[in-house]
């Protein structure tokens, strides 16, 4: 039998009924991520706010960043725990959180409530699921399946919008905000602890088998070597991919935040932005299965500098879509959102791919731990930056308001692309025996 932990010994009559259960480790991480990506519905959440709460536009993006932020750092802990305890017990607590956060933010109007119950606590408890999700799908498959397992993995974290969107605006439009909140608390909080049952790294000694390697196909050169996390923060590449992934994930999650806003305020559309939010989720998910299956065949930089790109490309065609022309209508603002949110999705395929490349699979679970905090820095800044430079711009142009936060996040993304150019493989010499 195997077992939640790896270094648990199997017998090798046993490998050939364990090697099935690869996929229904992958289908249940992509199902936590599906319960875990309601961090995706507060563009919904923040636009359902009522006025009389009397929070600004700044205010509204603090529980959000904050729980990015939570969200990122916990994945520190949460990965070196799954790695040493198996993933079962970290996902289980991650669910628990998220349910308790989310009930305690349906209980209150205040923003420092929703910053501790949705901000701190849901942050957290995704922060623990997630960083448990990814890392024993991957152990059961090939390197050359590695940017395809994460894709999947990832991507229901990104689809998740295109359901709890359209189901947070029905419950917010027939009952209420807090009913609406409080729902998401305890579904998601039953279905996490359930899922989180069926993760389980596989067991000492087996090695997942490839047949297209067998037949003489080129394969991604997986990692000769293990870094320990305080080796790979001593390398250059740690810390050139931490840059890179949070220009590029900060850009997206601006836009993900204030998406319903931003049809709103540029094109008019008032009553269908939890449209455009399902519509990037489904761009969000996409982007992560094409993009890590196209690094594994193209290189993971090679497809990194194609995605900031052509996010930056994007980037310039929001800040001229208005109201009046071809890219400020329905058409336009849903190719937009659908190709934001590919190429935003497309980071959290290709950087945890990078990341095991770079550095092993052994210590995967924190060393992605730590490059994922660049996700949640650029997460924190990027929404919060954009929501004051709408602040100050709204008197004065309410339609062009988000306007400078699409410029900045285009230089940023075009930073992004650059930089990738100096990212080499780390030294092996440097890696932990």
């Amino acid at each position: 039998m195997s077992a939640d932990r790896a270094g648990t010994q199997v017998s090798p009559e046993s490998l050939p009924k364990v090697r099935n259960l690869g996929w229904r480790v992958t289908m249940a991480g992509m199902g936590i991520n599906l319960a875990l990506g309601v961090l995706y519905t507060w563009s919904v959440i923040s636009k359902s706010i009522p006025e009389a709460w009397g929070w600004t536009e700044a205010q509204k993006s603090l529980p959000y960043s904050i729980a990015i932020l939570a969200f990122a750092f916990m994945t520190v802990p949460a990965g070196r725990l799954q790695d040493r305890i198996g993933p079962r017990v970290v996902a289980t607590l991650g669910g628990l959180f998220v349910g308790l956060g989310l009930l305690l933010a349906s209980r209150t109007q205040s923003m420092l409530g929703f910053v501790v119950g949705f901000g701190l606590l849901a942050g957290a408890g995704i922060g623990l699921g997630y960083a448990s999700a990814t890392p024993p799908a991957i152990k059961w498959f090939p390197a050359r399946r590695t940017g395809l397992i994460a894709g999947l993995v990832v991507g229901g974290f990104g689809l998740a919008s295109a359901y709890a969107a359209p189901l947070a605006t029905w419950l917010i439009a027939n009952y209420s905000l807090s009913t609406a909140i409080a729902t998401f608390g305890v579904g998601f909080l039953v279905v996490v602890m359930l899922l989180a049952q069926l993760l389980r790294n596989p067991p000492a000694g087996y090695k997942p088998e490839d047949p297209a390697a067998a037949a003489g196909a080129a394969a991604p050169a997986p990692a000769v070597v293990n870094y320990s996390p305080g080796r790979m923060l001593g390398t250059g590449q740690f810390w050139l991919l931490w840059l890179m992934y949070a220009f590029a994930a900060g850009s997206g999650l601006m836009i993900v935040g204030k998406l319903a806003k931003i049809v709103a305020a540029q094109g008019g559309i008032e009553k269908a932005g939890f449209a455009f939010v399902a519509i990037l989720a489904v761009g969000n998910a996409g982007g992560r299965v094409l993009a890590g299956t196209l690094s594994d065949r193209l290189g993971r930089l090679t497809t990194m500098r194609i995605v900031f790109v052509f996010q930056a490309v994007l980037m310039l065609l929001l800040s001229r879509a208005f109201s009046g022309n071809a890219l400020g209508t329905l058409v336009g603002f849903t190719l937009l959102s659908a190709l934001i949110g590919a190429n935003y999705g497309a980071n959290l395929s290709v950087f945890p791919s990078v990341t095991k490349d770079y550095f092993g699979l052994k210590n995967f679970g924190v060393n992605y731990g730590l490059v994922f905090t660049a996700w949640g820095v650029g997460g924190f800044v990027m929404p919060y930056v954009c929501g004051c430079i709408y602040d100050a711009n709204v008197a004065a142009n309410a339609a062009g308001a988000f306007v400078q936060s699409y410029y900045l996040a285009a230089v940023l993304l075009a930073l992004a692309a650059l930089l990738s150019f100096a990212v080499k493989p780390p030294a092996k010499e440097a890696a932990e025996a």
